[in-house]
């Protein structure tokens, strides 16, 4: 079943608000709600509260703040995707983060929004999320890429060389956007394991986060096409 197939009975987009900020909580609430087609059906103001209540309230669309005193809400995009992929995430955040921006990206984030973004514009990305299209900024994307290939270029190739059968399946898989248990259940190994190998693998290839590897992987694939 395609994304686009997951609809409402009542036609209704359920939201959920996860901000540690109630006034900014209390802004998008009202702004949202006062549509007819948007029914907000869970708050929290910590990730821990969010990944009690958004299984429990199933959104189509989870509207998640990055930055949390107790966690990020990337992480909350992550553990809520691997559980559910219906549950759509737009990140809203006040930093243009480019390290925060790739690492929505492969938890399975849908878009990534600044707080200075317009009412009207907020509505716009939570219906086009909640349909299924992507509002990741290609402008973003292709900084990043940019900046990480500038930053690795050809010594990243020859580090790959450098890599086991096995490590490279796992790049791979960390390239598809899959956390640890999932590519731990893919290979039929335990978490800690995969956790043992993706740190060597990183080491090898001179990064220090997984989001790094991600886009490399991206990129290699980008070059192979082109």
């Amino acid at each position: 079943m395609c994304e686009t197939e997951f609809v409402r009975e009542d036609g209704k987009i359920k939201v959920f608000l996860l901000d540690d900020h109630e006034v900014v909580r209390r802004g998008v609430h009202e702004l949202l709600s006062g549509e007819g087609d948007i029914e907000i059906v869970g708050e929290a103001g910590s990730a821990a509260d969010a990944l009690v209540r958004i299984p429990a309230t199933r959104p189509d669309v989870a509207v998640l703040d990055v930055r949390l005193p107790d966690g990020s809400g990337v992480e909350v995009c992550r553990e809520v995707r691997s559980q559910d992929e219906h549950v759509k995430c737009l990140m809203l955040t006040s930093f243009a983060d480019d390290e925060a921006l790739f690492d929505a990206i492969m938890a399975g984030a849908s878009g990534y929004v600044l707080k200075a973004i317009r009412g009207s514009e907020l509505l716009g990305a939570v219906r086009d999320v909640a349909a299924g299209r992507s509002l990741l900024d290609p402008v973003a994307t292709a900084r990043v890429l940019e900046r990480l290939r500038d930053g690795g270029g050809g010594r990243g190739g020859d580090r790959l060389a450098n890599l086991t059968g096995q490590e490279r399946r796992i790049l791979d898989l960390i390239g598809e956007g899959l956390t640890n248990r999932e590519i731990g259940e893919r290979l039929h190994l335990a978490e800690k394991t995969i956790k043992n190998y993706v740190s060597g693998l990183l080491s090898k290839l001179g990064m220090a986060r997984r989001s790094q590897a991600a886009a490399y992987v991206a990129r290699l694939q980008a070059e192979r096409r082109a």
